[in-house]
């Protein structure tokens, strides 16, 4: 017997979206059935349905911040099982099988595969994925919340793990939005001393209220001189070209930038700037099921969570232009009403 998802859907570029519904085919082995309660809107899902990467397939089903529960498993899965409170982020699913997926950096296996990509995304009644990327959340979470963790915090969170960072350090977010609100909060738990970049004076309230110690105009060139040498991290949350030159030049010997945000413009770095302080520039998408794992573990313990506005499913397109005029704050989260 045939069954069938209800979703919201983009017909084809620049189109709102419409309601959907589509067949999922059979349920596999290693796959659970997630009945979703809320899914995140991420600035993702626009670039997705405006096919900025040339990624895109019409009919178009955004959402990749899903959390439910789990109202199906096949007969493979493991750690998981029906009526599990779970969320599901970018990614659903990897070949279990390369040197990365043995590793436990799943998020870097060649053949990874997307919630939205070549398939159906979390903007739906249900969604599917392999129950490794299912990951249970800590009853201490508001499910309500939850959602954007599974993108913009684990964004955040997997390069202050991967990265090395030690609470010992001073280090500088650029970008108090969707990502970088999350970053503060994570590296004050850390225990990091915590520095927020801003272009504007006027959002030093929020930028302390999230966890920074201090703010710095980025465009105030004087405040930038006396930056010099003194950051051990500087995480870059936006994806907005900058002066690269002058956030290089705040680094302290050994530092390190690292890049989260898509900048679409390659960023231009003479090699002094990295020669003569022994500096590095890396970047990294979300992280493995694991990192993930300990990142709700850190939210629970730390009582860590976006700042969210709601919407109901069913007014999706005028969520997304929300997202798409800057007024979010600082996570737009939509509740499912489709019935």
């Amino acid at each position: 017997m045939s069954i069938k998802f209800k979703a919201y859907a983009a017909p084809a570029k620049g189109q709102p979206l419409t309601p959907f519904e589509f067949d999922p085919g059979p349920l596999g082995g290693e796959q659970v059935e997630i009945k979703v309660g809320h899914c995140g809107v991420c600035h993702s899902d626009l670039s997705m349905l405006d096919n900025d990467w040339g990624l895109s397939a019409y009919p178009f089903v955004p959402g990749h911040e899903v959390v439910g529960t789990i109202v199906a498993a096949g007969n493979q899965v493991k750690r998981v099982k029906v009526g599990d409170r779970v969320g599901l982020g970018w990614y659903s699913g990897s070949c279990m099988a390369c040197s990365q997926c043995l590793s436990g950096d799943h998020n870097l296996c060649g053949s990874v595969e997307s919630t939205l990509i070549g398939r159906f995304g979390g903007f739906a009644d249900r969604v599917r994925c392999h129950w490794v990327w299912a990951t249970p959340l800590p009853a201490a979470l508001d499910p309500v919340k939850a959602g954007p963790l599974f993108c913009g915090g684990i964004t955040v969170f997997n390069p202050i793990v991967q990265c090395g960072v030690q609470p010992t350090q001073r280090v500088g977010v650029i970008g108090i939005g969707g990502l970088g609100h999350l970053a503060l909060q994570f590296l004050n738990k850390w225990g990091c001393e915590v520095l927020a970049f801003t272009s504007s004076d006027s959002k030093r309230p929020a930028a302390l209220q999230f966890g920074a110690h201090d703010t710095v105009n980025s465009r105030d060139s004087a405040q930038m001189q006396k930056l010099a040498g003194s950051l051990d991290f500087i995480l870059v949350t936006v994806n907005v070209t900058l002066d690269w030159a002058v956030i290089l030049n705040a680094l302290a010997p050994r530092g390190r930038l690292h890049v989260v945000g898509a900048v679409a413009e390659p960023i231009p770095v003479p090699a002094f700037a990295l020669l003569s302080g022994q500096k590095a520039i890396s970047g990294s998408p979300l992280g493995s099921p694991a990192t993930t794992a300990k990142m709700l573990a850190f939210c629970a313990r730390h009582t860590i969570a976006p700042t969210i506005e709601k919407f109901p499913l069913s007014c999706v397109n005028e969520a997304l232009e929300h997202l798409r005029a800057g007024k979010a704050r600082y996570r737009i989260v939509l509740e499912n009403d489709l019935s």
